[in-house]
């Protein structure tokens, strides 16, 4: 059997080692924010990495889920937005000159995956709920509020990050992940699916407004046989 290839990662750690010196892994999540860095491994190897870098203290801060988590977030901002699609075409969508065809190279409406004619993106979508997608997520509103997990820093020049999470927050990320990876392969049919269960929980609600309730009421004889009985 081949013996297998060391990475060159698995080679500087290894030398690393040989120096003495404990090799923390780290990934960059924000380029813009590079006095930040985000460990990647347990909590208990997250306390080794601290002591390592001769920290004294810890810091903690607590983190709680919040009402937008239930929401879409493509993460592009309205200038971004603008700058990929604000221009898209000169002809009001009557092309004339040949040359409105859209960012990605091809006419919206020659797409068969189209709703009533029109294509949308993800970011289209932005501020969707996401529990129209993945109805299991609504069990967690009620936990709105609440502390879902911690983020440990290690103060320094460079600050070494951890966040750790409740399991029951780590099942909900996962649904939200779910429902955002919907939307980001398929931004049509989610909101297809998004619209049906909607107006499917819309009908519910109106059957059950409609329900009569019939109120009991004790039998009308029911004194009479009562003073019956004291004879």
């Amino acid at each position: 059997m081949a013996k297998a290839t060391k990475s060159i990662t698995d080679i500087v750690c290894d030398y690393l080692k040989k120096q003495k010196l404990s090799p923390i892994p780290v990934q960059t999540l924000n380029e813009e924010v590079e006095a930040t860095r985000y460990f990647g491994g347990d909590l208990k190897e997250f306390i080794t990495a601290a002591k390592t870098l001769g920290a004294k203290g810890v810091f903690v801060e607590t983190l709680y889920l919040e009402e937008d988590e239930f929401f879409y977030d493509s993460g592009m901002d309205d200038e971004e937005y603008m700058a990929l699609y604000g221009n898209d075409d000169c002809c009001d969508g009557q092309c004339t000159c040949g040359k409105c065809k859209d960012k990605k190279g091809k006419k919206a409406k020659d797409d068969d995956s189209d709703v009533d004619g029109v294509w949308f993106e993800p970011e289209d979508l932005d501020g969707l709920d996401l529990t129209l997608l993945k109805p299991q997520m609504a069990k967690y509103l009620d936990r709105i509020g609440e502390a879902c997990g911690v983020r440990l820093t290690v103060p320094g020049v460079d600050h070494l990050e951890v966040e750790l999470f409740a399991d029951w927050y780590d099942e909900f990320a996962e649904l939200v992940d779910e429902a955002s990876e919907a939307i980001e392969v398929d931004p049509n049919d989610a909101l297809m699916q998004a619209q049906a269960i909607f107006e499917a929980e819309e009908a519910a609600a109106a059957k059950a407004k409609k329900t009569v309730k019939i109120a009991a009421h004790p039998p009308k004889s029911g004194k009479k046989t009562a003073k019956k009985n004291k004879k």
